[in-house]
């Protein structure tokens, strides 16, 4: 892939990284505190923890980026971050410190081939989509927890029951 070519797909996908991050947002914050720890399974991740998991994986994102290279890291909760409110807070203002530096990578940068755990070595830019495609995974299942917890859902890609349609989400008023 040439740096042209590259630089034109993180040109697309960066704008719907800062689009779905504000989308994640909302719907973090739907999370009621006092609900963090529903779980809709015994093997399925609390509502907190999928939230962490969410989050900490677009820092993650972010973070590799910005050092040429996905590592892999405990991806533990740290033991400061008590609920889902805490969580919201490290996301926004990690990602509103690294998001505008990995805006500005070169068209270089994004056509530079990045190994991933042997499994992938494909340009950097393909990696805005993988990041899109995970952070949308996870976002809609913790989207469903919200309903069983009796939550209000966000009108995401369309409207819901509790936001139709017809009202523009809250980040685009």
């Amino acid at each position: 892939m040439t740096p042209e070519q590259a630089g034109f797909l993180a040109s697309i996908f960066l704008p719907s990284v800062q689009k779905e991050y504000l989308t994640t947002r909302r719907v973090v914050r739907a999370i009621p505190v006092e609900k963090d720890g529903f779980q809709p399974h015994p093997v399925a991740r609390t509502a907190l923890e999928l939230a962490w998991h969410l989050t900490s994986s677009d820092i993650w994102f972010l973070d590799g980026f910005l050092n040429g290279k996905f590592e892999m890291e405990d991806d533990s909760m740290p033991g400061d971050l008590t609920d889902s409110a805490d969580v919201l807070a490290l996301y926004e203002e990690q990602f509103d410190q690294k998001f505008p530096l990995v805006a500005k990578l070169s068209p270089e940068f994004w056509a530079t081939p990045l190994e991933f755990f042997g499994i992938f070595n494909y340009p950097a830019a393909l990696y805005l989509q993988f990041m899109l495609n995970h952070s949308i995974h996870h976002r809609g299942q913790l989207t469903a927890y919200l309903r069983e917890m009796g939550a209000k859902v966000p009108n995401i890609y369309g409207g819901s029951y509790d936001e139709p349609m017809s009202e523009a989400p809250p980040h685009e008023k």
